[in-house]
């Protein structure tokens, strides 16, 4: 069938009360979905999303003139239109061969997919709540951003006080522990906790010989992002036990192939609301060693966008088997939460990171920067006692004297009572 229309629309979705007091300040852009919705010209209507500041590809300004009547079929495989676009053509496809996508996707080889909560870096008592409410709600693991500005131990030790004692923690660095010295001195001190499952990317990924030197040494299994280093280095050179994968349709199954031929299991990756939780359970149920929990980060989101809302149970969610991605979208969300912007700025702040001696050290620099500036100062891996705090803009003249000093000198660094 060809297509007889597209259309694309803004969504600002507001994130849940706890997940926007944290998120507001680093990645408050996550809120933005844009749905992709195609119209073939029987009137089958197929829905795709992409979240435009993280999701691998966003769809182009001119999307209607490149497929304004073409077939949909021929389209499926085409990276260049984007995320939400491929998304809503396997949908509208699938749905006008009456079958779900996964079967445009692969051989079936599961009904339910694992699927993980993820929670952005916290002090203690913000992880615990957060876990907390993942094993209400049905999840029996995490993905954490752990940071080395908190007492990590003392985060753990919250986490574990508020979960069942099946509910497992993946920790992800992304590479904060800088170097392979710092890095296996301090996991060494994690493997205490039997319910620390996994680690991510503890170090620069394209450190092999670093790496692999972690990977000797540390009795956790460690997770690295496929490609970085190359595939065959990484395999060849053992860096790592498995794989963080995602990208479009094509990307995840080529990647997923030489997974399955090394037997490397991996998860899936792939951030959005309801719709992309569906289209990750789709590939889920294609490739045979997404066995680790698949991350769509769901969990932050207000709205699914769906109606029903997906389900978690035990720590897995059930493959749609209807038609397309066998969702159906909440028309009064989309009226409620639709937007003409694109983008939304953090508010202006400062962070605190202070330590159990009293030092304090303010920092100027956005939460994504933080992570190589933090490093570059030497500073502490998960002092006992640390933490790391906002500092938000209160109007007066305190801050605005001391943001103008960091933004001299980049940081300010003086004794305060801890």
């Amino acid at each position: 069938m060809k297509i007889a229309d597209i259309e694309l629309i803004n969504l600002d979705v507001p994130l849940t009360p706890h997940t926007q007091q944290h998120m507001q300040y680093w990645l408050p852009h996550w809120r933005i979905s844009q749905l992709c919705k195609v119209t073939l010209e029987g009137g089958i209507v197929g829905w795709g999303e992409t979240i435009p500041n993280y999701t691998w590809g966003k769809v182009p300004a001119d999307i209607r003139e490149r497929v304004l009547g073409q077939e949909a079929a021929d389209l499926l495989w085409r990276d260049d239109l984007g995320a939400g676009a491929q998304m809503a053509l396997f949908d509208a496809v699938a749905r006008a061969e009456n079958v779900p996508v996964h079967r445009l996707l692969g051989q079936q080889v599961r009904e339910w997919c694992p699927i993980s909560w993820w929670a952005m870096d916290m002090p203690p008592q913000d992880w615990a709540r957060q876990c907390a409410e993942a094993a209400a709600q049905g999840y029996m693991s995490a993905k954490l951003k752990a940071r080395p500005w908190f007492d990590l131990h003392a985060a753990l030790r919250a986490v574990l006080d508020a979960v069942p004692p099946q509910f497992t923690l993946d920790l992800d660095f992304n590479a904060t522990l800088d170097d392979a010295a710092n890095a296996v001195r301090f996991l060494k001190t994690l493997e205490r906790y039997d319910q620390v499952a996994m680690i991510e990317s503890p170090i620069p990924q394209g450190d092999v010989a670093g790496n692999g030197q972690i990977h000797r040494q540390i009795s956790r299994p460690i997770a690295m992002h496929y490609g970085q280093p190359p595939i065959m280095t990484a395999l060849q050179q053992d860096v790592c036990d498995g794989f963080v994968v995602g990208g479009s349709a094509g990307t995840v199954l080529r990647q997923a192939q030489v997974c399955e031929a090394a037997n490397k299991p991996l998860w899936l990756q792939l951030v959005g609301t309801g719709l992309t939780t569906a289209w990750a359970a789709h590939l889920g149920a294609v490739v045979e060693q997404a066995k680790w929990p698949a991350i769509s980060c769901l969990n932050i989101y207000a709205s699914s966008l769906l109606t029903p809302p997906i389900q978690v149970q035990g720590g897995f969610y059930r493959v749609p088997d209807g038609p397309g991605l066998g969702v159906t979208i909440n028309e009064a969300a989309l009226a409620r939460y639709r937007v003409d912007y694109s983008f939304l700025e953090p508010p202006r702040h400062l962070y605190r990171y202070i330590r159990a001696n009293g030092v304090a050290t303010y920092y100027g620099c956005g939460k994504q920067a933080l992570a190589d500036v933090y490093v570059a100062d030497a500073q502490p891996i998960a002092e006992p006692g640390a933490t790391l705090e906002v500092v938000p803009d209160d109007g007066s003249a305190g801050f605005a004297e001391l943001y103008a000093r960091v933004g001299r000198s980049h940081t300010v660094r003086r004794v305060e009572s801890a």
